[in-house]
């Protein structure tokens, strides 16, 4: 490198822990996009930057720590974000495991742990041996202003938004602001593509989910995701999203309690979808929870998307109260070949009381079948055991699922997430809680879903995997798939289902391999 490393950014693997035998062929392998937004951020400022991608690489923990060593960075800074809602502390697993061994063989480098989890619980990550410093929210500016001292105890009293240990005490520093939405552009400054490792062509180490690319194993690389607005202005009690906008470092904090959502300038974004195209890159995903809301940002960013041809396969999320018909021919004339719809429950009843009465009333049935009258493919998003959630009316959701039969579907059980208001609310009231960041995965061993009023965690994860099964079996399903993708797809979906997901609290002995 032609200057000093100031911070290596790594990315630590966490994928059998939180996937199983998925992660070996099956699951998608995610850009890490805040790693990427950081790294660009500091460059911004004349920082020299490093990515470490644990999960592209399948580097194990030694060779981690030796190539870490070897570049010799500043601070290490550990980045636990995902674009799964649990994966910000389904991926502490990994970052523990790695900064422990770190901290062993050289203790000489400070490290600093960053994401949604780091910022639902600080204190309890900050009690970790392995961790010097925590940034308190997303930590743009905290870390800058990090960066730009000595790296010192002493100078670290005046760094607003970190947490620290000093003379065997826990400190946490007033709140430093997020990117306010008038210096996204300028403060967040893109995506450090040219710093992700790859084997023939750029981001070829990174794949795709299986369904985005048609079920097609060959379309699944190289791959990207990308962000054209962070945070959500809504205030579900089961999301955990908002929670690296916090500006107050008081207990019992949920990401409830700072909605709002930031947005790059759509030319901006167009920019840094230009340069995925130029790259080679096709796959794209958008993971804003809220993309197809607000009009003036989405319709120019689309409409420049369309006018440079770029020939992207992109998917987006949306409820389905949010979908806009007159917009879905722009969509997929921009490349938008899925929409992922948050349906959550098949009970009205359910759906309002956790997302505090903000879902419109609207006919789901009708919203899907809009958007697949214009040849945009449908993946529906379902929660089972959600609190008012009893056997009855996860039968009602299964059962809206079957009826729907959308192109696919993720099922997922609910969990109180660190950063939650659910969670929150579950400490407050004794509930007991998974015991490691594994719990906390949907598809891993430890999986610890919340208990509803009427249900135990361990028949809301066995209704789940069972609902999984009986979905993806369902003949209607496969001759869809088989009608929409092809016959090899549909023999890929029944590959799939010869995999059992191992479960601790439904009795299995080992996790699956």
């Amino acid at each position: 490198m032609d200057k000093k490393l100031d911070v290596l950014f790594v990315n630590p693997d966490s994928s059998f822990q939180a996937y199983q035998g998925l992660s070996e062929k099956y699951t998608a392998i995610e850009p890490p996009t805040w790693a990427l937004l950081l790294a660009q951020s500091c460059r911004a400022k004349g920082f020299g930057v490093a990515i470490l991608d644990c999960g592209a690489e399948h580097l194990s923990v030694d060779e981690a720590v030796k190539r870490i060593d070897d570049m010799k960075p500043r601070l290490v800074c550990f980045v636990m974000y995902g674009q799964n809602p649990n994966s910000g502390t389904a991926s502490m697993a990994g970052a523990e495991l790695l900064g422990e061994a770190l901290k062993h063989e050289f203790p000489e480098y400070p490290t600093c742990f960053v994401g949604s989890h780091v910022s639902a619980l600080p204190r309890e990550v900050l009690a970790l041996d392995c961790v010097d410093i925590v940034l308190l929210n997303e930590g743009v500016y905290a870390l800058h202003n990090l960066l730009r001292t000595d790296l010192e105890k002493s100078s670290f009293f005046t760094v607003r938004g970190i947490g620290f240990k000093t003379g065997g005490a826990s400190i946490l520093n007033p709140p430093e602001q997020v990117v306010p939405q008038e210096r996204m552009d300028e403060d967040l400054p893109g995506y450090a593509w040219d710093l992700l490792p790859y084997r023939e062509k750029p981001l070829d180490m990174y794949r795709a989910h299986i369904w985005h690319a048609g079920f097609n194993q060959n379309n699944r690389s190289p791959f990207a995701a990308i962000y054209t607005s962070l945070g959500c202005q809504f205030r579900c009690n089961f999301c955990m999203i908002n929670i690296v906008n916090r500006n107050n470092n008081g207990d019992d904090i949920s990401a409830a309690d700072s909605p709002g959502m930031r947005f790059w300038s759509p030319g901006f974004i167009a920019g840094e979808l230009e340069k995925l195209s130029k790259m080679g890159v096709r796959t794209v995903r958008i993971s804003d929870e809220m993309f197809f809301l607000q009009r003036k940002y989405f319709e120019p960013l689309l409409n420049f998307v369309v006018e440079r041809e770029l020939g992207l396969r992109m998917w987006a999320y949306a409820r389905v109260d949010s979908v806009q018909s007159r917009y879905l021919d722009l969509f997929k004339r921009a490349g938008i070949d899925w929409l992922a719809l948050g349906v959550e429950s098949g009970n009205q009843n359910v759906r309002k009381e956790v997302s505090k009465g903000t879902f419109k009333d609207v006919n789901i049935r009708e919203v899907v079948k809009t958007v697949r009258d214009h040849d945009i493919n449908v993946i529906a998003n379902y929660i089972f055991g959600l609190p008012e959630d009893s056997v009855g009316t996860m039968q009602e959701t299964l059962e809206l699922a079957m009826e729907l039969n959308t192109e696919e579907a993720n099922m997922y059980p609910c969990m109180a997430l660190p950063g939650s208001s659910l969670y929150v609310e579950a400490k407050k009231k004794g509930i007991v809680l998974p015991d490691s960041y594994a719990g906390f995965g949907f598809l891993s061993y430890h999986c610890q879903p919340m208990p509803t009023k009427h249900c135990t965690s361990a028949e809301v994860l066995r209704f789940r995997d069972e609902a999984w099964d009986i979905y993806h079996s369902n003949p209607a399903f496969l001759s869809l798939v088989e009608k929409r993708f092809g016959l090899e797809q549909r023999k890929t979906i029944e590959g799939l289902l010869g995999f059992h997901l191992k479960r601790k609290i439904l009795g299995d002995l080992t996790p699956g391999g």
